[in-house]
């Protein structure tokens, strides 16, 4: 055990731990010379390389002189702190990487909060030091006040530093000094991140952490061993959430040689394993040898916050892209999402063919419908909506949630008009020399569509990140969309003639030639109110041609949204329709008539 050690790398989104990650197993031999490796190698998901960020925690490890190094690479951005509370448990220390220019963000505080609750061993280091713009003695400061906010112990305040550019592939002690590699970095793992403790029983036990799928092995449970030794074939049991106990034999185990799973006989207190053998393990339960065990302790697991409802595509376009479409493959699909992440819950209604689907944020959702659509799937989704609770006077609450938000000088007062109306609370401002720091802290109905407006607001130049602080007492309406939009009164296929008169009242969302159907959201309308109008409309020809007509149509660019951009601006009335190849916004009622009726007898 002594020469085995497991850490997880944490940082906030977009400051370079997976580039780190890269050059850690480039330069300890872990592939060939000659061998072909990809950018960011650790995110394997198709989404995760398109959005440039981390989605899944995955394993790797490397070999170091003779010590065994396994790394858990850990997501960044809040939606998914879930993956993060539970990789705690496999590890006994952590990489905290902070961008040498940005410093500690929210995201940063959330998972190194958990890792000091867990005990973990930090290692700072401060990334991305070739910047032009780096400020890492001021960076330093801001992590050491980091970790005085967190009531670090004063072990862990007496943190080792590494000054390190994980895209260039050098670290070092010291700033002054210069290098060419990550040997201080190998090091410096070795030397402070300690071995896993020895426990006193000798018996197999195992924490489930993280889950796998197989196509030929079936669920892979990863963990990591507490203590004792198992080996392939193996009757072991499994404690399940409920108390059940269930024996099965261990069909297979896997160990990591950089990202590749190899496979091994047996496994010792200390690793970080794969585990095959039980087909509904989940995560949290306990693998042990016998069962009269006690199951191991787990991690709790922040609430949700927000919920959207996830139903089967009823429009008239149904079917024409996608392959599942049932209700029973909608629901198959959700289930499974909920066995590998923890975080999300899914829940029948008492409408047929309608889930809801609550998790920490509007992203994690709309990552789940994207990976969805490209699996084959067509679904409607509605608008996010926050989950509220009471307190034992019955008072209603509302989650709140920890705003920073770093704007260009000239955007502040922008910003602040409409952080006031999205009832946010500004608890402190720090002006630096371009831009300015604003703390706030503001419900989590408030940050819908936040990030929209910051990037029109500061044309793309704000940052904002934020975190789950508490439930707070609720804060009255929050007004969600300015304008109202404009509805297709009929289908048929858009003409340029007819968007020209409708582009006249506001902004287009398709484009001519694309087929529409009645009740789908064609534009954004300029005034407070719906508008149904005719995108459909041809031109009556004459027997005289005149020369006026059919001459000078100017059509804007249609404005094309992502799933998370559609999500954030549909109405509480209306759909986004997700199919493989489009993405349409549409009122949860097509017919006009119906409409009017429903908004009558509404209260």
């Amino acid at each position: 055990m002594e020469h085995i050690r497991n850490l997880a790398i944490i940082a906030h989104v977009d400051h370079g731990k997976t580039t780190l990650v890269d050059s850690l197993l480039r330069q300890s031999g872990t592939f060939r010379e000659n061998q072909k490796t990809e950018e960011r190698m650790m995110d394997s998901m198709d989404l995760e390389r398109e959005k440039g960020i981390t989605i899944r925690a995955k394993n790797a490890a490397y070999k170091y002189k003779d010590y065994h190094v396994n790394i858990v690479d850990t997501p960044g951005h809040a939606d998914f702190g879930g993956e993060v509370e539970r990789i705690m448990k496999m590890v006994d220390g952590v990489l905290l990487v902070v961008d040498a220019h940005d410093g500690p963000q929210a995201q940063t505080k959330f998972v190194l909060r958990k890792a000091l609750e867990n005990g973990a061993k930090p290692i700072v280091v401060i990334n991305k030091i070739d910047r032009e713009n780096a400020r890492p003695h001021k960076v330093l400061d801001m992590i050491f006040d980091l970790f005085i906010d967190l009531d670090a112990t004063d072990e862990q305040l007496d943190f080792p530093v590494i000054y390190a550019s994980g895209k260039d592939g050098f670290a070092m002690r010291e700033i002054h000094e210069t290098s060419s590699d990550m040997i201080p970095l190998f090091d410096a793992i070795i030397e402070h991140i300690p071995a896993p403790q020895p426990v006193s029983e000798t018996y197999f036990q195992m924490l489930v952490s993280n889950l796998d799928y197989s196509d030929y092995l079936g669920r892979i449970a990863y963990g990591r061993i507490v203590s004792g030794r198992v080996a392939v074939g193996d009757s072991i049991v499994c404690i399940h959430a409920d108390g059940r106990r269930e024996r099965a034999n261990v069909s297979a185990l896997f160990s990591h040689a950089g990202l590749a799973k190899i496979e091994i006989k047996h496994a010792a207190a200390g690793d970080i394993v794969g585990l095959c053998g039980f087909e509904d393990v989940y995560i949290g339960e306990t693998l042990t040898d016998t069962e009269e065990r006690t199951p191991l302790k787990f991690v709790q697991i922040d609430p949700p916050t927000i919920q959207m409802g996830i139903l089967v595509n009823d429009g008239p376009m149904a079917g024409r892209e996608g392959k599942l479409l049932t209700a029973r493959h909608i629901r198959e699909r959700l289930i499974r999402e909920t066995r590998t992440n923890v975080s999300l819950e899914v829940a029948d209604t008492d409408k047929a063919g309608h889930f809801t689907v609550s998790a920490r944020g509007e992203m994690q959702i709309a990552v789940l419908v994207e990976q969805m659509r490209r699996e084959g799937y067509e679904c409607l989704v509605s608008r996010p909506e926050v989950i509220f609770d009471r307190d034992e006077d019955g008072q209603l609450l509302e989650p709140m949630e920890s705003l920073e938000v770093d704007v260009p000088n000239e955007s502040l007062g922008d910003i602040l008009q409409s952080l006031a109306a999205r009832k946010a609370e500004i608890t402190d401002m720090e002006h630096q020399t371009a831009s300015v720091l604003v703390k706030a802290t503001i419900p989590t109905r408030g940050l819908i569509g936040f990030e929209t407006d910051l990037v029109n607001l500061t044309r793309g130049l704000g940052i904002a990140s934020h975190l789950f602080k508490e439930y707070g007492p609720h804060k009255g309406d929050i007004p969600s969309r300015n304008n109202g939009v404009l509805v297709s009164m009929e289908p048929g296929i858009a003409t340029a003639y007819a968007l020209n008169n409708v582009q006249q009242r506001g902004r287009l969302f398709v484009g001519p030639q694309e087929e529409i159907y009645a009740g789908m959201v064609v534009g954004e309308n300029a005034r407070p109110d719906d508008l149904p109008v005719n995108p459909c409309k041809t031109k009556h020809l004459t027997n005289m041609r005149s020369q006026g007509d059919g001459k000078g149509i100017m059509l804007e660019p249609p404005l094309r949204m992502t799933l998370e951009r559609a999500l954030e601006y549909i109405g509480p009335d209306e759909y986004v329709e997700a199919t493989p190849n489009s993405l349409r916004l549409r009122k949860k009622i097509l017919d006009a008539n119906a409409r009017k009726r429903a908004a009558k007898a509404s209260p």
